[in-house]
């Protein structure tokens, strides 16, 4: 097999590969816990903001709140993201994008009225589904 040039090693990209952009098991607990407080809303539902098209991973539309379950490595936690060391040159630069795209669809987001809340999938389910409960009741 040949190494494409972000995969270090065939068992990196058949790891890698195996990411997935939606459904994530920090992502399904929270939108379960959302569910089982009487919460109802969008899953992964794709909002056009212009020129801009955004995918929230819990979308609720009647109060215009998006909620985002961010990965630590692919969005860069100060607390526990880490930075490569094998294959740096594509890593850093490709993390670096992530953030920033998190940025402009957040500003997108709120330029359109949307309350947005970013969640690390590290924090506790407790205090995130709080945090949706709240902004939710809020609007």
């Amino acid at each position: 097999m040949t190494v494409e040039s972000w995969a270090s090693s065939p068992a990196t990209r058949t790891s890698m590969l195996g990411n997935r952009r939606s459904g994530t098991k920090p992502e399904a607990a929270l939108r379960s816990a959302l569910h089982r407080a009487g919460l109802r809303f969008r899953k992964d539902y794709r909002l056009a903001l212009g020129a801009l098209k955004v995918r929230p991973d819990v979308v609720f539309t009647r109060t215009k709140v998006a909620v985002f379950v961010d990965g630590c490595f692919w969005h860069s936690c100060p607390v526990h993201g880490t930075k490569p060391i094998r294959n740096a040159d594509y890593w850093i630069p490709k993390l670096s994008r992530n953030v920033e795209r998190d940025r402009e669809h957040d500003a997108a987001l709120v330029d359109h009225g949307w309350r947005v809340i970013h969640i690390w999938e590290h924090e506790p389910l407790e205090v995130a589904v709080r945090r949706v409960i709240d902004a939710v009741s809020a609007r």
